[in-house]
């Protein structure tokens, strides 16, 4: 294997796919809990193990209706939300209005919605759904690429007081995030350990663990991080590059060869595939077998 080749490969910019993979996963648990926010409305109850918190039953209609609202026009559920706000619809309101802003990709507003709907929820005495909220600002902070802005929201959602589990485990995970935006790798370690501990079972996590592990020249962490992704996520192809870009850099180059074929194979039109063909071309061609 040419010398220069994990030289290279180190300069990859691997930033995109992590955003690809994160931001998409997000999207989709959003609006897998918008369509089921208001499904079981309930007061009084604590939050469920899933991490949704229920509606009470005077806002669960309406709260349904404005994200579904939010999910078909944006601009219609962020008119929704409005005129449900001034007609008494609390913090429920400002949080679809956030989500409606979030769709359309207009992150200033959103952000200001969500800190708002987070600020008026622990007037209300509901910290854990305050805390949520400023993850939820925190999370458009860092999509308009405001990763210090991302980074005071995300400490103001942990210091709500979060149940152990997933939620606390994705808060220090966004966290992380936005600290390795920030070049300050070693507080993201800090906190990719906390989530890899509340949130054991999301690849994500194991994935930037070990991208960061590997930026780190730590290969040792990065290889075993890197396994505990490809079994959680196996059919993930921003997983399958890191497991490529890993293996290059720790000698073996027949790993690296199958990993990239397959995350080139699972999404050959999106950033990771693209970037494993490139590193794919770059390989000399394989020894044919016997």
């Amino acid at each position: 294997m040419p010398f220069f080749l994990p030289l290279m490969l180190l300069a990859q910019a691997y930033d995109p796919e992590i955003e690809a993979v994160m931001n998409r996963s997000r999207r989709e648990k959003q609006e897998a809990a918008a369509a089921g926010a208001a499904a079981a409305p309930a007061a009084n109850r604590p939050a469920r193990d899933d991490g949704q918190i229920p509606v009470p039953a005077k806002f669960a209609v309406p709260f349904q209706a404005c994200l579904d609202q939010a999910l078909e026009d944006p601009s219609a559920g962020v008119a929704f939300a409005e005129k449900w706000r001034i007609d008494g619809g609390s913090f429920y309101a400002r949080h679809c209005m956030g989500f409606a802003f979030a769709r359309a990709e207009r992150w200033s507003p959103a952000i200001i919605a969500f800190q708002q709907a987070a600020e008026e929820a622990e007037r209300s005495g509901e910290m854990a759904q305050s805390a949520r909220l400023w993850a939820q600002a925190g999370n458009a902070a860092l999509a308009s690429g405001d990763a210090a802005k991302a980074r005071g929201d995300f400490d103001a959602a942990l210091a709500r007081g979060l149940p152990d589990g997933l939620e606390k485990g994705e808060v220090h995970l966004d966290r992380a995030r936005a600290l390795v935006a920030l070049g300050e790798t070693e507080a993201a370690r800090d906190s990719i350990d906390i989530a890899l501990a509340q949130a054991p079972r999301d690849p994500l996590g194991w994935l930037l663990s070990a991208t960061l592990a590997r930026r780190s020249g730590e290969m040792s962490l990065a290889k075993a991080h890197i396994a505990r992704a490809v079994q959680l996520s196996p059919d993930d192809a921003s997983v399958a590059l890191e497991e490529g870009n890993i293996a290059i850099l720790t000698d073996h180059e027949d790993i690296a060869r199958s990993a990239w074929q397959r995350a080139a194979r699972l999404a050959p039109e999106a950033a990771a595939g693209k970037a494993a063909a490139d590193n794919l071309s770059r390989l000399p061609p394989a020894t044919p077998a016997g």
